[in-house]
């Protein structure tokens, strides 16, 4: 049975050459990066040189990147920090936030009363910039926005220079959940001044279980995880030297085939799209094909059919119904269940991500065997 991978929103396969740098650091490198003897220096300088090369790639400071266990530890990490060290009294958000995102700030928001602020999106997934000037003009103290790059349901993208206009207007901090950014754009953090970012180096085919957060200079952080001092006392533990080196070395190949493996995918996505309406006429695009990420689709049809998903890993397709992150739950996507109206959050959805491993053929498979579900 043939088999295609189309669910790299979730994560993406490792780089073999990833794969081919991890093993070779294990086999060489065995130290603890705390240790002072030979064998723990040669592991702290694994570390230290990941992350002046994954600094180099946002153009900021290497003492700015906190290594984490992913891209969810991050968010918790920079969201605590902004209520508990940074005197944060209100957070201004979305309904379409990673839950990563969402859960967290509702956990703030009960623990420690703070005002939390809903920004309106439209049926595309596009932030209301008036409606959040004016929530910013409105809101009381220390303000945190928090809004994602580019939706990993629907891969909508964030104005990122007009959000950052506007807290640096009112004064505000702005955090961004960069996920499905991080190796897929060029961020530059001098000429979109964002104050906190995060990634998973699984979304840019690195290793599951590492990550980072940007904590713009003069930031202190208060640990989510004590017990030692490492990370300059922002995250206890030993890190996860050949994890972090295999994430630098994803990012660096990320970035160094960005532009040809963009062209790639956002062909791959139009074919799709082109294939699916010529066969299917009532296929509709979830979000917005303009101003959306070039690797992400979610659609929906008007054929019934239940299990869709499963249907097509029988098949051996892999896809998503939403986000991954919600995978066996009955609740459904709360992405769509904000942007469509109600009698179309009923129809099957599906969402496809393509990486510049994927085929035009994949895609032909793909299409067939969903006109043969829906037969």
């Amino acid at each position: 049975m043939k088999k295609v991978y189309f669910d790299n929103a979730a994560t993406t396969p490792m780089h073999p050459e990833v794969i081919v740098s991890m093993v070779k650091s294990m086999q060489e490198t065995c130290g603890n990066p705390s240790s002072t003897h030979a064998f723990g220096r040669a592991a702290k300088s694994l570390v230290e040189t990941a992350r002046k090369s994954i600094a180099k790639h946002l153009n900021v400071s290497s003492s700015e990147i906190i290594f984490t266990a992913g891209a969810s530890e991050a968010n918790n990490l920079i969201l605590h920090n902004a209520v508990c060290n940074l005197n944060v009294k209100t957070i201004i958000t979305s309904r379409i936030e990673h839950h990563a995102v969402l859960h967290s700030i509702e956990k703030l928001y009960k623990t420690y009363q703070i005002d939390v602020l809903i920004v309106d999106v439209d049926t595309k997934g596009f932030i209301d910039y008036k409606h959040l000037e004016t929530l910013l003009h409105n809101a009381s103290g220390k303000t945190l926005v928090s809004l994602m790059y580019a939706n990993n349901e629907i891969g909508t993208l964030l104005d990122c220079d007009k959000v950052s206009a506007l807290c640096e207007k009112f004064d505000a901090l702005f955090h961004s959940d960069t996920v499905q950014g991080i190796g897929h754009y060029a961020i530059d953090l001098q000429k979109t001044p964002i104050d906190f970012i995060v990634a998973s180096a699984h979304k840019f085919h690195g290793p599951k279980g590492v990550g980072f957060a940007y904590f713009k200079k003069g930031f202190g952080i208060e640990p989510l995880i004590f017990g030692g001092s490492q990370e300059k006392g922002a995250r206890a533990g030993t890190e996860n030297v050949h994890a972090i080196f295999g994430m630098a070395a994803a990012l660096d190949l990320a970035y160094a085939h960005l532009e040809k493996d963009k062209q790639h995918v956002f062909g791959l996505k139009k074919y799709m799209i082109d294939q699916l309406q010529s066969t299917f006429e009532s296929v509709k695009i979830n979000g917005t094909f303009e101003g959306a990420s070039y690797n992400i689709l979610s659609v929906r049809f008007n054929e019934k059919s239940d299990l869709l998903p499963f249907q097509l890993d029988l098949k051996g397709i892999a896809c998503s119904s939403g986000s991954a992150c919600q995978s066996g739950s009955s609740a459904g996507s709360h992405v769509l269940q904000t942007i469509l109206p109600l009698q179309e959050q009923e129809k099957p959805a599906i969402r496809f991500s393509f990486s510049h491993f994927n085929t035009k053929e994949e895609v032909d498979y793909v299409v067939s065997a969903l006109k043969a579900i829906f037969k």
